[in-house]
């Protein structure tokens, strides 16, 4: 059986390394791939939305964990949209979820706007075989924001690349955060 003389393994661990460390620095030298961007727009209109709600869950011994949500249907009764702010008792911050129908371009995030305001990018989480939901923690900000303002633009880029765009109506929402919750379930564990 003939033997490699470590000297020789030496230079070739050597070899390989060095391609592997040029081959990373050409991958970094490479420009940016392009942004991809909808190749049109068209408003979803034909969603009628709720009124806001908030609906709180309470575990034994867990704190309080509240949902203020509205959600959007359309004429067959199917959800179109879901938006859920989510906030737990003594936590400091808030979440949001929001929840759409399968056939999303994933790469684009979600687009929060404000009545004229700024967006705010809510990234995609996870999809499941009847929606996908898109995620992420509500800036002060924009909880603020959402409680003076009068509509929500929700953005979406959808499969063919065409932007989505739907508006939620914000009158009930901060009066809807703020009051007792429209239902308190709750799940007594016993030992």
């Amino acid at each position: 059986m003939a033997r490699s003389h470590p000297h020789k393994i030496r230079r070739r661990s050597a070899k390989v390394i060095s391609l592997a460390l040029l081959s990373v620095a050409a991958i970094a030298s490479l420009p940016a791939v392009a942004e991809i961007s909808p190749r049109g727009q068209r408003n979803a209109n034909d969603i009628k939305y709720g009124d806001w709600r908030k609906l709180c869950f309470k575990a034994a011994g867990a704190p309080t964990l509240c949902r203020t949500s509205i959600t959007g249907t359309y004429d067959t009764g199917q959800v179109a949209v879901r938006f859920d702010l989510i906030e737990r008792e003594g936590d400091r911050t808030a979440r949001l979820q929001i929840f759409v129908p399968v056939g999303m371009y994933l790469r684009i995030p979600a687009k929060l706007t404000v009545d004229d305001r700024a967006p705010h990018p809510i990234p995609y989480n996870w999809c499941l075989s009847n929606g996908c939901i898109a995620g992420d923690v509500a800036s002060p900000k924009l909880i603020k924001e959402m409680e003076r303002g009068k509509a929500l633009t929700l953005e979406v880029v959808d499969s063919n690349l065409l932007s989505l765009t739907t508006s939620l109506p914000l009158a009930r929402f901060a009066s809807a955060r703020k009051e007792v919750p429209a239902q308190t379930l709750e799940q007594d564990i016993e030992e």
